[in-house]
């Protein structure tokens, strides 16, 4: 890999700090900056070529959302990924709508934080368990059938049309068995849905590919 510009977006100095120090030994990381407020974010951004940007959500005066949503008028191509001490549910909502690439809470580790930087530079997502849970728990429907019939899925990714059912039921997060159940499929057919799911949309998870059909709009 390329060494990578990062910047953080932090007003907690000694958060700033410590990431600053957990990042700085990171063999893919080329340049670390850290600013205090989104302002002087968007003139990093006008001056400088960056490839990552680690933002929190609790920024004086432009908080984060307001700060991503601007970033992403200008950019959206950078990678994203949010560092909160909380995770509010319209925020964690506005944040899949603007096009993050990762949700961490501050309580991961310095070195799972590094994984989860190369992965996203890497074109994975990644989002925190509670985060996970709830955007599956907002794509749930108590209607499966009424979902099959009424929602469509975009001709993204090459699948297939059972792929594209089997991705519309993981999404509103029922398991193999209750996939295999209602397309009158065997599991292990499932199974084999799933995978190449996974791999066309190239994401590692079914939780990722159904936040990723989510951020994308992939289903309507």
């Amino acid at each position: 890999m390329d060494k990578k510009s990062i910047l953080i977006v932090e007003d907690h100095a000694l958060t700033s700090f410590a990431l600053k120090t957990s990042l700085s030994c990171v063999d893919f990381i080329d340049e670390i900056i850290d600013v205090n407020c989104a302002k002087d974010a968007f003139e990093v951004l006008q001056d400088k070529k960056i490839d990552l940007i680690l933002l929190d959500l609790g920024l004086p005066e432009i908080d984060g959302v307001q700060a991503l949503e601007k970033i992403r008028e200008n950019n959206k191509e950078i990678k994203v990924v949010i560092l909160t001490s909380h995770c509010d549910k319209e925020e964690v909502q506005k944040c899949l709508e603007l096009g993050i690439n990762a949700y961490c809470t501050k309580e991961i580790k310095p070195d799972k934080l590094c994984d989860v930087i190369k992965d996203v530079l890497d074109g994975s997502m990644y989002f925190d368990s509670s985060v996970s849970d709830f955007v599956m728990q907002q794509t749930s429907r108590a209607n499966d059938e009424k979902i099959l019939g009424n929602i469509s899925v975009k001709d993204c990714y090459n699948l297939t049309q059972q792929e594209k059912r089997v991705l519309i039921l993981l999404s509103s997060g029922n398991n193999n068995q209750q996939i295999a159940k209602k397309l009158d499929i065997s599991v292990n057919t499932t199974k084999v849905h799933v995978c190449s799911i996974l791999q066309k949309m190239g994401v590692e998870d079914r939780t990722q590919a159904a936040i990723k059909a989510i951020r994308e709009n992939l289903i309507n």
